[in-house]
């Protein structure tokens, strides 16, 4: 860990706790500085408050009073999903106090090189093939930020001979000064989070922070097929070297499909059909996350290996099991149509769908362009009978209702054939029957489990 005087004697609010907060407030007393914490949560239930007061931290829990803010504050650690109209971060920002996330944390004391990841969609299977490519390199890797442990937990451990390999969300990167990753990833942008950012411009901004303080010694790869992206990168502000990645055209000096193979810096990996994950959307992250390893000093064999092996992260179009030629896939991450829509289109074999969840009153018509490899739809929970309309509307024939997931999985088994696709992905929120989608998924492959018994 790089030792740091910036704080010694300083006075530091940290602003809600949990995993960053924590981390944040704890780096921040072993390097000298007064902390203060504040979280909402009652200090007799706060168990995180409690331990950052018997080492030392002021605790304020149960509201948050702007007398918190002051002249002699010289910064405010911010947990991300904390927005920037919070009264105490509008005030901090009146006073010119500093407001950062603890990703800035994690660069200044961090002595190994960081790979920075963000984008609206691929940012955590992107971050996984990169972490799992990097094994048995250069350096060892370790994977931080929004999967893994907090980024400045991660710091304090990593050395010249290690690599962070940070999952980096817009709330995070909002909240960056110095911050400056060796290389930087821009996988795509899409609307998102705008209730948090105002507007799509603003959210556009945020994404573009991981690479505004990069300069000519650093890589930025960036996602050559996305117009948001290409127009933000090449507008002038990037001053990195320009890595473009691409799975519709070719790209000289980045990463693209050529003659149906992967091809990164010239080099061709492997052809399009051995990669273990289904999916123009996983080819991209594939390509990015291949360019990211090997700048860093991964092997090639292995990013070979792992774009042939890995089969995916948990939730995320991850793949079960085969029982009687039939592949199962855990989509259970897809919590709205368009991450849906995505899903059907990665596969090109007959698809049997399982799909439903919480009702929040919106329309699946979305679907209906997407449903023509779909063969049978299995809908459960409350909204099968709507999602059993929108199947009907787009003229698919075989379809069935069930109560619960539990019931789904054995039914959409009952439906398929050999050679094809039963694929989890509810367009909808778990929380109707699940408390998370990661406890949905899980429900899934335990179904899928007793198929096989």
């Amino acid at each position: 860990m790089r030792r740091t005087n910036a704080y010694e004697g300083k006075h530091v609010l940290v602003l809600g706790l949990a995993k960053s907060g924590s981390a944040a407030a704890e780096l921040l007393i072993k390097q000298g500085a007064i902390v203060t914490v504040n979280d909402q949560k009652p200090f007799e239930e706060n168990e995180e408050a409690q331990k950052l007061s018997s080492l030392g931290a002021e605790v304020v829990c149960g509201s948050h009073p702007l007398d918190l803010i002051h002249t002699e504050l010289s910064l405010l650690v911010k947990n991300p999903g904390i927005r920037y109209d919070n009264p105490l971060v509008e005030k901090a920002v009146s006073l010119n106090v500093p407001v950062i996330t603890e990703v800035e944390l994690a660069y200044q004391i961090s002595e190994a090189d960081i790979i920075g990841i963000t984008g609206s969609n691929g940012k955590t299977t992107t971050t996984t093939y990169i972490y799992e490519m990097l094994k048995g390199g250069e350096k060892e890797p370790f994977v931080a930020g929004n999967i893994g442990e907090v980024s400045c937990e991660v710091a304090q451990q990593v050395t010249e001979e290690n690599v962070m390999v940070t999952e980096l969300s817009s709330f995070q990167l909002m909240g960056i000064q110095a911050f400056r990753p060796k290389v930087a990833l821009l996988l795509n942008i899409v609307e998102a989070h705008l209730d948090y950012h105002g507007d799509l411009i603003n959210y556009i901004h945020a994404k573009g922070n991981i690479f505004k303080n990069q300069t000519q010694e650093d890589y930025l790869i960036y996602n050559a097929d996305d117009v948001d992206v290409s127009e933000l990168v090449t507008s002038g502000q990037a001053s990195a070297k320009l890595i473009p990645f691409s799975t519709t055209k070719y790209v000289s000096g980045g990463a693209c499909i050529h003659n149906n193979q992967l091809e990164v810096f010239g080099e061709p990996l492997l052809h399009v059909e051995e990669m273990s994950l289904p999916g123009e959307h996983n080819i991209a992250n594939g390509l990015a996350a291949a360019a990211a390893a090997l700048l860093s000093g991964a092997k090639r064999e292995r990013v070979i290996e792992v774009l042939k092996s890995f089969r995916g992260v948990e939730h995320r179009l991850q793949y079960v099991a085969t029982h009687d030629g039939r592949k199962f896939y855990n989509n259970s991450k897809a919590t709205n149509v368009p991450a849906t829509i995505t899903a059907l289109k990665a596969f090109e074999q007959p698809i049997v769908l399982i799909a439903g969840g919480l009702d929040r009153g919106l329309s699946f018509d979305g679907l209906i362009p997407y449903f023509n490899g779909v063969k049978s739809v299995v809908a459960y929970g409350e909204t099968a009978e709507k999602i059993g309309e929108t199947a009907k509307k787009a003229g698919i024939e075989n379809i069935h209702l069930t109560k619960t997931l539990d019931q789904a999985v054995p039914m959409a088994f009952e439906q398929s054939k050999e050679g094809d696709v039963i694929l989890l992905s509810p367009a909808c929120a778990s929380w109707d029957q699940f408390k998370t989608f990661e406890e949905r998924g899980d429900h899934f492959v335990n179904a899928v489990k007793k198929i096989g018994q």
